[in-house]
């Protein structure tokens, strides 16, 4: 009988998979992703809000019938095969995943957590059964293996990224970032890990944005300079591979066609190499884009606004305070780091210069090593290895580590305020520095291009195997019925995501996957007659 695995990545914007063959060395017979995360919310304190307002219960079904959901698409002649499954994500993704306590990632204070009673579970690498944690479609006797924190708040994740960087073992100081909604930093400096995590927003995985779509097939993922002022339009193939497929007018939107395959949106990568082109090129002077409509038309009628320029500056603006911060706790200045890992899809399709534009890596480095996606390959290695899960946590207890909490860093705080200023309120260059040294920070230094970048991986997910599968409607459809409801729908044309309608009853249904979540509730106070509650939506249990 074939034993199969599911490698499974649970990120802040999506999940992404693989199909396993264990008998044959670990090799991978097809992917599935989402296209979105499944709870409500466009960021990771969205999903914890979520989570604690609306309850454990709700979320984790939610979770858990996605989970189903992306298996499936590998085959039902699969499922009953599957004799091991492994995860890897940030610590809110597995715990979340596991239904285990949340309240000490959502709250910083030892007190605070105290006060509520709140014991931190052991973050630890182990193995659990399917069935334990709620899997429904495979056998709940399955193996599935969690693997370990290096802190509570420094994830799996992070030490994917690490032990696939080999940064451990270089001299140098360097320092490694997975590019996503929350993006994972580490500054490895004499011996020790100091590590953040800034909330980028979902501007770096293609969300957020007018036309924006998570990396997958027919998604544009880069821009170059072409002749007579046009840009080259890179798509994904059907493996993932950036493809030349046209050649467009940025500013009147006229298109010299190179392949015949068309494009569906732009990814993250092409949100940072469109801000990158049209900051050198003169179309973006921040905030604004001169073109003659404010916009930076692209291939197939898709085209990138002045909105979309703010969302990927306070994205990029929060990546560059945190690398920052990270530098000044530890004493040195960008003259001093000298490698700088990329991983991520932003960190694998993006070009390092188009990032230095961006503010996205330091701007005075040797050399950039772009390494894919970390998470999914740690997943992988834990189907195909059995020693990795020990091999991991040995890894994990051995970093000493230091862990910058962003969101109370008086230093970041700063930093923010003048990213913000630069890329969303048009403050000069010349003035941010002025700005930073006045406030006893060191001032940004001149580009100086990496002498070497390699690209370890030539894809977000370097292999896909035999298929590419794309779950387009993610999570549940969450119900309500409110006593005194009239049916007047302002709730639903007030919902800025169309995740909502209004049906005969009168039941109000709300796609989990598109809803802005907590953070938003333009329905709730939309609601004329003050009766709409958005925690008190259900899903059927």
């Amino acid at each position: 009988m074939v034993s199969y695995g599911i490698a499974l990545d649970l990120g802040t914007s999506g999940f992404r998979s693989h199909l396993v063959d264990i008998d044959k060395g670990g090799k991978i017979l097809s992917t599935a992703v989402t296209v979105r995360h499944p709870l409500p919310g466009a960021n990771i304190m969205d999903h914890l809000h979520f989570w604690m307002t609306s309850g454990s219960k709700v979320g984790h079904k939610i979770i858990m019938k996605t989970v189903d959901d992306v298996i499936r698409l590998h085959g039902a002649d699969s499922i009953k095969n599957i004799k091991k499954v492994a995860i890897c994500g940030n610590p809110i993704q597995l715990s979340l995943f596991e239904n285990i306590e949340v309240r000490d990632l959502a709250y910083a204070g030892e007190n605070r957590l105290k006060t509520l009673g709140v014991v931190r579970p052991s973050r630890r690498g182990h193995t659990r059964k399917a069935g334990d944690i709620g899997m429904l479609s495979i056998n709940p006797e399955t193996e599935v293996i969690i693997p370990p924190a290096i802190r509570h708040e420094i994830g799996a994740d992070a030490l994917a990224m690490i032990m696939r960087s080999g940064m451990l073992d270089k001299k140098e100081i360097c320092m490694v970032t997975d590019y996503g909604t929350n993006a994972e930093m580490g500054l490895y400096y004499d011996g020790e890990l100091y590590s953040g995590s800034a909330a980028a927003g979902p501007a770096m995985e293609g969300q957020s944005i007018k036309y924006g779509v998570l990396a997958a097939p027919h998604a544009i993922s880069d821009v170059n300079m072409a002749e007579n002022g046009l840009w080259e339009n890179l798509v994904l193939d059907d493996k993932l591979i950036p493809i030349v497929a046209s050649k467009v007018d940025p500013s009147t939107g006229k298109e010299v066609r190179i392949l015949n395959y068309s494009a569906k949106g732009i990814t993250g990568t092409g949100v940072v190499s469109s801000m990158a082109m049209g900051l050198q090129s003169g179309i973006i002077k921040l905030p604004n884009i001169s073109t003659p409509d404010g916009k930076i038309h692209l291939m197939d009628g898709i085209w990138f606004s002045e909105s979309d320029v703010q969302e990927a500056g306070k994205a990029m603006g929060a990546i560059r305070a945190g690398h920052r911060t990270l530098l000044h706790e530890v004493g040195i200045g960008d003259e001093d780091i000298r490698v700088m890992y990329m991983a991520g899809a932003s960190g694998t399709y993006v070009d390092p210069i188009k990032a230095q534009i961006c503010g996205m890596i330091p701007r005075r480095l040797d050399e950039v090593y772009q390494l894919g996606n970390t998470s999914l390959m740690m997943a992988h290695d834990l189907i195909k290895d059995d020693r990795m899960l020990d091999r991991m946590q040995s890894v994990a207890d051995s970093i000493s580590s230091n862990h910058i909490m962003f969101a109370t860093n008086k230093t970041f705080e700063d930093m923010y305020v003048l990213e913000l200023a630069y890329w969303t309120e048009g403050m000069s260059l010349e003035m941010y520095n002025d700005m930073i040294v006045m406030s006893g920070h060191k001032a940004l230094p001149p580009i100086k291009v990496p002498s070497k970048v390699v690209r370890i991986a030539k894809s977000d997910i370097p292999e896909i195997g035999r298929g590419f599968f794309t779950l387009e409607e993610v999570g549940m459809k969450m119900h309500g019925n409110f006593k005194g409801c009239t049916g007047c729908k302002k709730c639903e044309k007030g919902c800025p995501e169309k995740a909502l309608t209004v049906i005969k009853g009168p039941e109000i249904i709300v796609r989990s996957d598109l809803c802005l979540g907590t953070a938003c509730k333009a329905c709730e106070m939309s609601c004329p007659e003050k009766v709409y509650k958005f925690s008190e939506l259900k899903v059927s249990l």
